[in-house]
């Protein structure tokens, strides 16, 4: 991802008095027009740097110029490998291993064990429990698309099982509740729309360039599920008194309110898609919707078809 790239592209520019833009290119695996545009970035953040034309020309730092060591603390230096690590749980790049052994060369060596016990405290796993050994490929292809600017099409079936070809031009990979989304510009409905990677099939990445578009402004903190805009729908789910662990966990204890009978009950309002019709369903014995009326009929004839299903032992 650029952050990383950005990082290792200036630690390397301390060690190197110069470096081609080619061989920069093909270490982070991206085009040379990407490398210059880092290049533009971290100019931007004030770290100067030059390029000097010619046989013997290249990519360096201003002559004289030393990134100053208090920069970064050894604090932060330890968050930055703390985050590094946790990212290659679900996104394994060789890159976030070249930079973790790069932060920890710049370390002073009468820190480094204190440092090494630093960044093993905390390791956040994003992976899912069977892993996703299946997407790499997927994740691989996209993040070129998105770093080159090509177009990128696929066949897509959405939640609701339908199927299309999409040509889009890929902006972000995004990851939410350990699933892998495409942010993109579809050509077809001419708007920005989210491509849950793990519904794309026959990808393929044209030669065909794009020029990248102003990215919508989203709130992308709220407890919701990237799926195709639809509009929320507010409901209110009660939990028996045995299971108030349970709704604690997916909505916080903030969010409940007890009943004189001893449940308990939580009002939200998600999309209303199959993905929430599918966690209300997960939920089990241990929820009810009591509204609004519609979705707890829908709920109700859901849990009515999977009954029937187990009972008659066949799919009908």
């Amino acid at each position: 991802m650029k952050l990383e790239r950005l990082l290792s592209i200036i630690i390397l520019l301390l060690n190197r008095r110069m470096v081609q833009a080619k061989e920069l290119a093909e270490r982070f695996e991206v085009s040379v027009r990407t490398i210059y545009r880092d290049i533009e970035t971290i100019n931007v953040a004030g770290i100067p740097v030059v390029t000097y034309q010619g046989n013997n020309g290249g990519i360096g730092l201003a002559e004289g110029y030393r990134l100053d060591r208090n920069v970064l603390t050894n604090d932060e230096l330890a968050a930055i490998v703390t985050a590094l690590r946790s990212i290659s749980t679900s996104y394994g790049n060789e890159q976030h291993l070249r930079l973790v052994e790069k932060i920890n060369s710049i370390v002073p060596p009468a820190y480094s064990e204190e440092f090494r016990h630093m960044t093993s405290r905390v390791l956040i796993d994003f992976s899912p429990w069977d892993g996703n050994e299946r997407l790499q490929p997927t994740l691989q292809q996209l993040k070129e698309a998105v770093d080159s600017c090509r177009i990128a099409e696929f066949t897509y079936s959405n939640a609701k099982g339908e199927v299309s070809h999409r040509i889009v031009e890929p902006h972000m990979l995004i990851m939410k509740g350990k699933q892998w989304y495409l942010e993109a510009y579809c050509q077809e409905k001419e708007q920005f729309r989210l491509f849950k990677l793990k519904r794309m099939k026959e990808l393929e990445i044209a030669d065909r360039t794009f020029i990248r578009r102003e990215l919508p402004k989203q709130d992308r903190s709220g407890n919701q599920s990237p799926t195709e805009p639809s509009q929320a729908t507010e409901f209110v789910l009660r939990f028996r008194a045995e299971s108030r662990h349970l709704a604690e966990e997916w909505f916080g204890i903030e969010a409940l309110s007890p009943v004189d009978d001893g449940s308990w009950q939580v009002k939200k309002a998600y999309p209303e898609d199959e993905w929430l019709y599918g966690f209300i369903l997960s939920l089990g014995h241990h929820a009810e919707v009591l509204e609004p009326p519609h979705l707890r009929e829908i709920i109700a004839s859901r849990a009515e078809q999977v009954a029937k299903m187990y009972r008659s032992g066949h799919l009908t």
